[in-house]
């Protein structure tokens, strides 16, 4: 059997495009912050799925603190929750631990929230 962890952070294995450290991850129901630089296809590395982050917002969002927030996938930033989640958008992965308005800051510090997104 393998070696249990303390569960705020997952091995990822990436099949995609290199992930570079600090970057949202998203892992189908729920969203992860890449602990360091994962190389393309082949590549694997810690993502955390618990945490607090400075993370890319849409300008336009006027984000309240505590805010249940909408990753974006589109555009790889969060959006508040009166957006209308688009097709591989996820809802509820994050909550907002600050306040924002619009063109406030092009990041938000942002509560990781696992095990309560939804995929649209």
């Amino acid at each position: 059997m393998g070696e249990l962890k303390a569960g705020n952070s997952v091995t990822y294995e990436n099949a995609g495009a290199a992930i570079s450290k600090g970057a949202v991850v998203e892992l189908k129901h729920t969203l992860g912050v890449a602990l360091e630089d994962i190389a393309a296809t082949t590549g694997s590395g810690e993502v955390a799925v618990e945490g607090v982050f400075d993370l890319p917002k849409v300008d336009t969002a006027v984000i309240v603190n505590g805010e249940k927030l909408v990753w974006d996938t589109s555009v790889g930033k969060f959006d508040d929750s009166s957006a209308t989640p688009a097709t591989g958008d996820i809802t509820g992965a994050a909550i907002a631990v600050e306040a924002l308005g619009a063109t406030t800051s092009a990041n938000i510090r942002v509560k990781l929230t696992p095990g309560n997104a939804t995929l649209t």
